[in-house]
């Protein structure tokens, strides 16, 4: 059997922040059933879980290119937050608005700082 490898920064990138998305979101969606936290705190645990998402995927994709990390990042950053807002424009009929521009800065600039941390964790 032939394990699959991404080599590429970007692709990589997104594949573990939306796999990180995927496993702090079923984490939390196990502790709202089982413990007694209440639907009212889930918009904090939607900003972290993105925040951690991106952040890995701005590792991976720092620490596969090896340079620029920033920029490879950022850009992983800026197409995590595209797919999601595609997601939601498409799924939930969001619209356009400033908070659709804040996201995208953010991202960029929590997925450069990802970058940047891992391209010095290569050796």
């Amino acid at each position: 059997m032939r394990s699959i490898r991404v080599t590429s920064p970007l692709p990589a990138g997104l594949l573990y922040a939306f796999a990180t998305m995927i496993l702090c979101t079923l984490l939390v969606s196990l502790l709202l059933v089982f413990t007694s936290m209440r639907e009212q705190s889930l918009s904090l645990y939607v900003y972290l879980i993105h925040g951690a998402a991106l952040l890995c995927g701005g590792l991976t994709a720092g620490k596969r290119s090896g340079f620029k990390g920033w920029y490879f990042g950022g850009v992983t950053g800026l197409l995590y937050a595209l797919l999601i807002v595609l997601v939601s424009f498409l799924g939930f009929d969001a619209g356009w608005s400033i908070h659709t521009g804040i996201l995208a800065v953010m991202s960029f600039l929590i997925g450069a700082v990802g970058g940047m941390i891992g391209v010095n964790l290569r050796k």
